[in-house]
């Protein structure tokens, strides 16, 4: 669809599909670059059982300093070129029993909302 065609769009009256927090499968991992400085970012795709396509969450909800928190599972490395140990994809690992992304691959966990209604990972 070309600038002309969307700048005459009408509002539609469907709203955007809501999945229920559930249980999924991740089948699928990988990183993306984001935003202007390229900033890395782990995506995990996963199969909800509401939906015949796979969906895909980056962003994990889990309790830090006796807070919960919800971020992205962005790819924070230290000096030695390893994931950045007291990272939210760091605990993620943790919680999950991993010590690679790629391991993630299989496990089925469970989500949650966050505050805009989209779901991510919880992992508390």
């Amino acid at each position: 669809m070309d600038e002309q065609e969307i700048l005459n769009l009408e509002t539609g009256e469907k709203e955007a599909e809501v999945l229920k927090p559930t249980k999924v499968k991740i089948v699928k991992v990988k990183i993306v670059s984001v935003g202007e400085k390229q900033n890395q970012k782990l995506v995990c795709e996963v199969k909800h059982p509401d939906r015949e396509e796979n969906i895909e969450i980056s962003a994990v909800k889990y309790e830090r300093n006796e807070k919960l928190q919800i971020t992205g599972l962005w790819i924070n490395l230290d000096e030695d070129k390893k994931i950045r140990k007291n990272s939210a994809l760091a605990f993620f690992k943790n919680f999950v029993g991993v010590k690679t992304q790629q391991e993630l691959v299989g496990k089925e966990l469970e989500t949650v909302e966050d505050e805009r209604g989209y779901l991510v990972i919880k992992a508390y």
